[in-house]
């Protein structure tokens, strides 16, 4: 009888020590910040209670979100983020990312909101929840002015083009023009050095992105500036942070009203695309033509 007792001790005992074991690697997950959980995030109330909000935008990416020469984010994604951070009353962190970890950083909590010229579309609406637009944006291709590309029907099998791995203009060539081999690249940096140093034949990227480095850069031309559908480009949380996505929304509505993306605009990007683009490029209130 004392045997069975003993037996039923020791196995109470096995069963609690396994218990602790799994409570230990629970606290260790745990640990690390939530940054193994997917849709880790912070409420309205919990980034007002910290006082402070992180927003990734771009740091390559003139005119839209860019360093200057003293280390300061510009750019026309940087003035309406300023303007967020004003209005919600908390200081501001930009964090730096690229086109292909925008999703990533939402899911993980390193930010609480994207601003980098995120393009809306179907397949990334699964992941994160977009907030009200506040751009206009299609596809356009850069070339040399030595070697113009007007048309991708004639493509030469040889020739290679450039495109940044995460943007829209990817998943568009290789289901529209599977014929044309692309030339990847992580960064806009590294995406304008290759068009530059004849890496690439051209680049398909934002049409606002390629117009303003022809611009910038004199003997390259826009020789397609409407390729494919007109998107819209719009701030992105979370997935299921509905109550920073319901104060974003409101927010766009009431600068709307106050034509401040035109404001926005003639401060950033008038430089770069002149005033006649503005009705063309710009949202007011979230409310597209």
């Amino acid at each position: 009888m004392k045997k069975v007792k003993l037996i039923g001790l020791l196995g109470i005992l096995a069963a609690g020590a396994l218990a602790l074991s799994a409570c230990g690697s629970s606290s260790k997950t745990a640990d690390d910040g939530g940054k193994s959980k997917k849709n880790n995030f912070r409420t309205l109330d919990e980034i007002k209670k910290s006082g402070a909000i992180n927003i990734g935008v771009f740091s390559d990416k003139h005119p839209f979100g860019y360093v200057d020469e003293n280390g300061e984010y510009q750019g026309y994604d940087i003035y309406f983020g300023n303007k967020l951070g004003e209005d919600l009353g908390v200081k501001i962190n930009y964090v730096s990312t690229e086109a292909a970890n925008r999703v990533e950083y939402l899911e993980t909590g390193k930010v609480d909101l994207i601003l980098a010229n995120f393009t809306v579309t179907p397949e990334r609406a699964e992941a994160v929840d977009f907030a009200l637009p506040y751009m206009n944006v299609g596809l356009g291709v850069i070339s040399s002015e030595s070697n113009k590309v007007d048309s991708l029907d004639n493509w030469n099998a040889s020739d290679e083009m450039i495109v940044i791995s995460g943007t829209t203009a990817e998943p568009f060539m290789i289901k529209n023009y599977p014929n044309i081999k692309l030339q990847k690249y992580d960064t806009y940096a590294n995406a304008k050095n290759a068009l530059l140093n004849g890496s690439g034949k051209a680049w398909v990227n934002d049409n606002t992105e390629v117009l303003a480095f022809a611009k910038s850069n004199p003997g390259y031309v826009v020789g397609i500036d409407d390729l494919g559908v007109k998107d819209t480009i719009a701030p992105a949380v979370t997935k299921g942070n509905t109550t920073l996505l319901d104060w974003v929304n409101s927010e766009i509505e009431t600068l709307g009203k106050e034509n401040f993306f035109h404001k926005d605009y003639e401060a950033t990007l008038t430089d770069t695309y002149g005033a006649e683009y503005a009705d063309t490029l710009v949202i007011e209130g979230g409310k597209t033509k």
